[in-house]
């Protein structure tokens, strides 16, 4: 008992005296201790009934010509998709792109250091910009191409390269009517390679 115990009158509890005179072993063989694999997140569940580990046939696209080599589920699945690996492929081209211009820009006699810091100039400044890029014409094109699908009732080869031509055109249109021609003629290609490409692996 302690000085505090002492001057304030209060007594010791049964339970404390009781576990003081317990060791470990009797403590821990007389407690109802959970079972472990009860605790985790995951415990009892059956992977049969995880819906969302499935991708169900009925929960993808029904628009004629949706279905490809990659399934879908509508146009979210679309935008996140497409916009998220043109974003990260763009980037990587950037990357290399002045990975290549930074050593070419730097003497071969340059100490290392330097020739370090020109090729990564060179690779944040051409990576990111290609990648911000694409990741916005990738995105104009994505829902512009699910946007006509819904509105002609059909996801086909002209879906793309109309929608190719429109996001290549808005992503210019600052710039001048030339331009913007140009750019609208290369992504529609790009977008029609992609159409016809994404059709014949079915």
């Amino acid at each position: 008992m302690s000085i505090w115990d002492s001057l304030s009158g209060r007594k010791q509890s049964k339970t404390a005296d009781q576990f003081e005179s317990q060791d470990a072993t009797s403590f821990l063989s007389e407690a109802a201790l959970a079972d472990p694999s009860q605790l985790h997140p995951l415990a009892g569940l059956n992977q049969d009934t995880l819906d969302y580990l499935v991708l169900e046939d009925s929960a993808l696209d029904q628009l004629p010509g949706s279905r490809s080599v990659l399934p879908s589920r509508g146009w979210s699945d679309d935008l996140c998709y497409g916009t998220g690996t043109t974003y990260l492929a763009a980037l990587t081209i950037g990357g290399v792109w002045g990975l290549s211009e930074g050593l070419q820009r730097t003497p071969v006699t340059a100490p290392p250091k330097i020739r370090l810091n020109a090729v990564l100039n060179s690779v944040t400044r051409r990576g990111p910009f290609l990648g911000n890029s694409a990741g916005v014409v990738a995105m104009l094109y994505n829902g512009l191409n699910s946007g006509l699908g819904y509105m002609r009732g059909k996801h086909d080869s002209a879906n793309s390269i109309a929608a190719g031509a429109i996001s290549g055109m808005v992503f210019k249109s600052t710039r001048g009517l030339k331009p913007m021609m140009v750019s609208g003629g290369i992504v529609a290609s790009i977008a029609g390679a992609w159409a016809v490409t994404r059709k014949a692996f079915l």
